[in-house]
C-alpha cells in the first residue's frame, strides 16, 4: 500500500467517524483523492425528511468542487460492515461518473483492509456527460 491510499483509506475511516445517521445508525465515510493530490473526505448526513439524505461519497464531491476541484483519480468509502466489502449506491456512482469513469476505487473494512476496483467495473454501460454532447 502506497502512502497516499494509506492515507485516502485513513481519511475515509475518521470520515465515517464523523457520519450524522441519527435514523439508519448506518455511517458511511468517503475520500476523494484530487488530481493534483488534495484529499477531500465526507461522510453521509441524514435528514427527517429520508429523501434529502446525502451520502459520504456525494458529499466529499460537493466540498472538493466548492474548494475549485473536478479533476479526480480515487475514492475510498467505508461504512461499519466488517465482512464484506461495500460499494457507492447506484446515484453515488452516476454522481461519480460526472467527473470522468477512470477512477479507482478503494471499498474499505473498518480494520482498513480494503479491494480495489474502478468506477467502470461499479458502473458498466454508463451515462455521462459525452452522452449529451449534439451530434
Amino acid at each position: 500500500m502506497t502512502d497516499q491510499v494509506k492515507e485516502l483509506v485513513s481519511k475515509c475511516l475518521q470520515a465515517r467517524d464523523k457520519a450524522y445517521c441519527p435514523y439508519s445508525r448506518f455511517p458511511v465515510g468517503a475520500a476523494v483523492l484530487t488530481a493534483d493530490g488534495a484529499i477531500i473526505t465526507g461522510c453521509n448526513v441524514e435528514n427527517a425528511s429520508y429523501g434529502l439524505t446525502v451520502c459520504a461519497e456525494r458529499t466529499a464531491i460537493q466540498r472538493a468542487v466548492v474548494e475549485g476541484h473536478t479533476q479526480f483519480s480515487a475514492i475510498a468509502v467505508t461504512c461499519d460492515i466488517k465482512d464484506r466489502f461495500v460499494g457507492p449506491c447506484g446515484a453515488c456512482r452516476q454522481v461519480l461518473m460526472e467527473f470522468g469513469s477512470d477512477w479507482t476505487v478503494y471499498l474499505t473494512k473498518p480494520d482498513g483492509s480494503y479491494k480495489e476496483t474502478s468506477l467502470s467495473e461499479l458502473l458498466p454501460l454508463a451515462f455521462s456527460p459525452s452522452h449529451l454532447a449534439k451530434n
